[in-house]
């Protein structure tokens, strides 16, 4: 387990994006959208997915005033048909995936006994599925490319949970799992595998459950992003199939 906090990313920030193509699942506002709008920045090439059309299209403005391309994708990425269009649009745009990010999912917050069927099922569905899903549709793409990064958002809550916040944190503990296994399987085809499970962060999620939270203790949602992008290049070459926690 390495545990960074945002002043430690600078000397490991990697170079930039060189016109890589980066799709970005969740990106249609809070960590997501910073994640696309900095891999644009950086000259990349951006795909952003998400369900409501209308917030994907104001965030494809946003990431597209970053710089760089971004083509914008509805899709329910926790279902099979869902990532498996999404990536079939990013190579139908640019031709092949460099980065994948997936960083869709959902944080129910409740005790045990009061976690209906339906909310167990949607969490799964999104921090499970749409990790499973995306990853094996762009499996082949990036072996048929000479490898790529893959980037999952995991959380603190995979170690160390806040009270309601079992299901939640169960979910990103198998992410921490998938990434380690995902590494060891894709090394032989220059595929890398990492997560990224921040504390917490300034987002409407956080907002909604904990809304007094006390601001000084949070990220910024580029913070994150800044050590996204850092896994996509050269200094955590040698990383792979690790968690890197970060928190204020």
């Amino acid at each position: 387990m390495v545990s960074l906090a945002p002043e430690q990313l600078v000397p490991i920030m990697g170079m930039g994006m060189e016109r890589r193509v980066c799709i970005v699942t969740g990106g249609s506002r809070g960590i997501g959208l910073a994640i696309a709008s900095r891999f644009a920045a950086a000259d990349g090439r951006v795909v952003i997915a998400a369900r409501d059309p209308s917030a994907l299209a104001v965030a494809r403005e946003r990431v597209e005033a970053a710089g760089g391309e971004c083509e914008a994708v509805v899709a329910d990425v926790g279902t099979a048909a869902g990532a498996r269009d999404l990536i079939a649009a990013a190579v139908k745009r640019f031709a092949r995936v460099d980065v994948l990010v997936n960083n869709a999912g959902d944080a129910p917050l409740g005790p045990i006994a009061d976690t209906g069927d339906e909310a167990f099922a949607d969490c799964l569905r999104a921090n499970i599925g749409s990790v499973f899903f995306c990853t094996r549709s762009v499996w082949p793409v990036m072996r048929a490319g000479g490898g790529g990064t893959v980037v999952n958002l995991s959380s603190l809550a995979s170690i160390d949970p806040f009270p309601g916040f079992a299901v939640y944190g169960g979910t990103k503990a198998w992410v921490n799992t998938f990434t380690k296994a995902a590494a060891d399987e894709g090394r032989p085809h220059g595929i890398r595998v990492l997560a990224v499970a921040p504390g917490a962060v300034e987002t409407r999620m956080l907002r909604h459950h904990f809304p007094d939270f006390p601001a000084t203790e949070t990220l910024a949602p580029d913070d994150v992003a800044r050590l996204v992008e850092a896994c996509c290049g050269p200094a955590l070459a040698h990383s792979s199939g690790q968690t890197l926690f970060i928190r204020r």
